[in-house]
């Protein structure tokens, strides 16, 4: 008999009776056979909705109190996912992260699992019942309640997996699997059968929003099939699995951008050692995190241009800090740019295949499509373009790549 575990979001237990579908798709899994542990995150808007609740009364919550407040969305999904199964004549018992021992460290509102102990869930499978465990959510070596951040739920999933030595990891959510770029953006953009962790990590690091990155690392980590599934209709997803030999023939499996970013410039720096800390120094003791990194010697050969990027939230704050270098160093001049978008093309083919990046710009330059700036790495190209270009890039990769067609 095999160990599964499902994971539902938000959006799939958003209702009563979305939480009476998840029941029956639950149940129709351990009918099939399966033992079944379900981890669910908070129903749509909930946690929003404590969070305003939590700076109603306090600008800055306590991060200790804040976590407390929000583990209560996923108690509230856990109980009536367990009350609409036991209506359907499904046995099955409900825990808290706390409840199950799911371990972690003591960074309120961004925790890390450390250990899982399973003894218990185990026995409620060996006794026949679908265990539910909430998400998000577990308890330090001091007894308190931690959260693990946006999208923890993932997280929790995969790591009840790996506890348990699941044969597969589910994650029903929106959609019906990772495509091979957002098809909002290109209609024919085609659903992966299968995709590897390095392709998926790389994907949701880029700008894919199908999966929590931390999840998929910790699922690459501890060899956990992953899967990606819709709850709202059948089919059998997209199945996230380690390298195999055929993965050569595909070249590029999908195309991710990033329509957060902004770009800084720095112009007529001194060119001597050290000015590149002098210049990213400031902006790391600001938290603010850097991307892409361009320098170039200045036409004079004394001086060197740099370039950079961040999120577009810390462009007003890098700006600045920027400036206050620029004084400093003696610089000519800082150039900002919020309107770029980094487009990016992912594939392990990527390593046995020449000639990936030329096909790539000569695709955008038929567009008329000028390229800011270019960072590779073994699995990827990226290319930072003009935002108003983003919809018409996408399309004209994925045509020159043939992503629409059945690998």
């Amino acid at each position: 008999m095999s160990l599964i575990v499902q994971k539902y979001g938000g959006t799939s237990v958003g209702s009563t009776e979305r939480i009476q579908a998840v029941a029956a798709k639950v149940k129709q899994s351990r009918d099939a056979g399966h033992k079944v542990v379900v981890v669910v995150s908070a129903m749509s808007g909930e946690t929003d909705r404590l969070l305003g609740l939590a700076h109603a009364l306090q600008a800055q919550p306590s991060p200790r109190e804040l976590d407390v407040l929000l583990s209560t969305g996923e108690q509230v999904t856990i109980a009536l996912l367990a009350m609409a199964l036991e209506a359907l004549g499904c046995p099955a018992r409900s825990y808290t992260g706390a409840q199950v021992q799911v371990r972690t460290d003591s960074a309120h509102n961004k925790a890390r699992i450390t250990n899982i102990d399973g003894a218990r869930v185990q026995s409620d499978l060996d006794a026949g019942r679908v265990v539910i465990v909430a998400g998000f959510q577990g308890i330090d070596e001091h007894g308190n309640i931690t959260t693990l951040g946006r999208g923890g739920s993932d997280t929790s999933a995969v790591a009840m997996a790996a506890a348990l030595k699941a044969d597969e990891c589910q994650i029903y959510t929106d959609v019906d699997g990772v495509y091979t770029t957002d098809p909002r953006i290109e209609p024919k953009a085609r659903r992966l059968p299968r995709i590897t962790f390095e392709e998926m990590l790389e994907m949701a690091s880029l700008g894919s929003k199908v999966l929590q990155i931390r999840a998929v690392e910790f699922a690459g980590k501890y060899r956990v099939p992953l899967r990606v599934l819709s709850s709202f209709q059948a089919g059998e997803g997209t199945l996230i699995t380690f390298e195999e030999d055929h993965v050569e023939e595909a070249k590029i499996a999908g195309i991710a951008f990033a329509k957060d970013e902004a770009k800084l410039t720095i112009l007529g720096v001194p060119d001597q050692p050290g000015v590149a800390h002098k210049i990213l120094g400031p902006i790391s003791d600001a938290n603010i995190e850097v991307d892409m990194i361009i320098q170039n010697i200045a036409a004079d050969a004394q001086t060197t241009d740099f370039t950079f990027t961040v999120h577009r939230n810390d462009y007003a704050k890098a700006l600045g800090i920027l400036q206050d270098t620029a004084r400093a160093l003696s610089a000519r001049e800082v150039h900002g740019d919020e309107r770029i978008v980094k487009v990016s093309l992912v594939g392990v083919g990527m390593r046995s295949h020449a000639g990936i990046a030329s096909r790539m710009f000569e695709a955008l330059a038929r567009e008329g499509i000028n390229i800011r700036m270019i960072s590779t790495s073994e699995i990827k190209i990226s290319v930072v373009i003009d935002e108003k270009y983003l919809e018409l890039g996408v399309r004209a990769l994925h045509d020159a790549f043939d992503l629409a067609k059945e690998a």
